[in-house]
């Protein structure tokens, strides 16, 4: 009985290691195969949620800011798009949606926070020119070598 038992366990142990083997089995691909496959929903939805915490909205204004978001996003996206258009005039008419997005924003925040919206939008944009600023120096930095 003892032998029975022990070829029993010892057969449930190698099943158990191969099962535990296979659910523990990592995907392989990289941690940012998904990025850029946001719908115009989600990223409207994840831009919302994040205004929102940043700002402390009602519910109302994050509907609003919502359904602003989402004509914004799949305005861009068609402009980005349209391969007619240089990449100049592209860039033009996303910074003219952008400032759209701002005054269509306005209506819907109170003083207060919109102020510290402008506040953030200006911070970002700061860090975006200083981050490109470096790149361009270092690119200019290897042309030189």
């Amino acid at each position: 009985m003892k032998k029975v038992s022990a070829y029993t366990l010892i057969i449930a142990g190698f099943l158990l290691l191969g099962l535990s083997n296979s659910l523990f089995a990592q995907n392989n691909q990289p941690a940012t195969a998904n990025l850029g496959k946001w719908n115009v929903e989600g990223r409207a939805d994840k831009m919302t949620d994040k205004i929102s915490r940043r700002l402390g909205l009602t519910k109302d204004q994050s509907e609003e800011i919502y359904t602003i978001n989402l004509d914004i996003i799949r305005r861009i996206d068609s402009v980005h798009a349209n391969k007619a258009l240089t990449s100049k005039e592209r860039m033009s008419r996303v910074h003219h949606l952008n400032d759209e997005r701002n005054q269509r924003f306005k209506t819907v925040l109170t003083a207060t926070q919109y102020k510290i919206w402008n506040d953030w939008n200006l911070n970002k944009k700061e860090h975006l020119e200083a981050k490109m600023e470096k790149k361009r120096q270092r690119r200019e930095a290897l042309q030189q070598q």
